[in-house]
């Protein structure tokens, strides 16, 4: 008789987010595993999402978090209008910020950049916010 094996627990994903410029309006995160969709998960209606108000520092918490191969997206939403406004249409006017500090280029960055493994174990992650102007 062969033993099936137990499915990998849920893990927590927290990530402390660091060099906010200011305190105004909210910060942005949302963590998907789908590649199409990132950085945009909001089209992902499994990903894990929160708005949090904006602070020197901000710690958060993603409870329940399925293994597997993960990306996060932060927004400094300065004006809490809930996009990434830009100067004449490219670069960006807010904060912004990628697991594994994924580079920034002319667009955002590629899911091999920032992708990361989550396991059953609980993960603790920091994203430096970053700014273009």
């Amino acid at each position: 008789m062969v033993a099936a094996s137990a499915p990998a627990a849920a893990g927590n994903v927290t990530i402390t987010i660091t060099d906010l410029r200011n305190t105004k309006g909210v910060v942005r995160a949302c963590m998907t595993t789908v590649e199409n969709v990132f950085p945009r998960c909001r089209r992902d209606p499994n990903s894990h999402r929160t708005v949090v108000e904006a602070a020197e520092t901000i710690t958060i918490t993603f409870d329940n978090v399925e293994p597997g191969e993960y990306a996060i997206a932060l927004l400094h939403d300065e004006n809490e209008d809930g996009k990434a406004n830009r100067v004449l249409g490219m670069a960006p006017k807010e904060g912004y910020g990628f697991s594994r500090d994924a580079p920034v280029r002319m667009a955002p960055p590629d899911w091999d950049d920032a992708v990361f493994t989550v396991s059953s174990a609980s993960q603790d992650l920091t994203i430096k916010m970053r700014y273009f102007l």
